[in-house]
């Protein structure tokens, strides 16, 4: 089961959603450390895994992208992986295995994945706008 894909505030479409098993995790999570943040880098340590820090813990600036909120938690992205993936949706969801990172799901013997797909016309119209990760404060 999938989150909602449809802001109701501003009635735009999100460009990432997650599954019941991630928001279950992510309570879990939150329940230990407090508020938490996502990050996907597309890096060479973690390769291309999203990264569950505790709000504030990882720093984000002009070089990321604000995807949106997701179960209460802000989703940036690195630009450069943003442009290659600013066609897609993004939904966030967990698999049995550790991960080899930093991220907080690890101890937990799981870890977040994300899986896409291409979006649609209708939908690229009337995205949710991104915003630069210097315009959202994570403290």
């Amino acid at each position: 089961m999938y989150s909602l894909k449809i802001n109701l505030k501003t009635m735009s479409f999100q460009r990432i959603a997650l599954t019941e098993a991630a928001r279950e995790l992510i309570d879990e999570i939150r329940s230990e450390h407090g508020p938490l943040m996502f990050h996907q880098s597309g890096g060479c340590c973690d390769g291309s895994s999203p990264m569950c820090f505790a709000k504030g813990d990882f720093k984000t600036g002009a070089s990321d992208v604000w995807m949106g909120k997701i179960h209460d938690c802000d989703f940036f992205m690195s630009r450069d992986q943003f442009e290659y993936w600013k066609h897609t949706h993004l939904t966030l969801d967990v698999s049995e295995g550790r991960g080899a990172s930093f991220s907080l799901e690890i101890p937990y013997g799981k870890r977040f994945l994300i899986k896409s797909r291409i979006l649609q016309e209708n939908e690229l119209s009337d995205l949710e706008p991104i915003k630069s990760g210097e315009d959202i404060e994570c403290i």
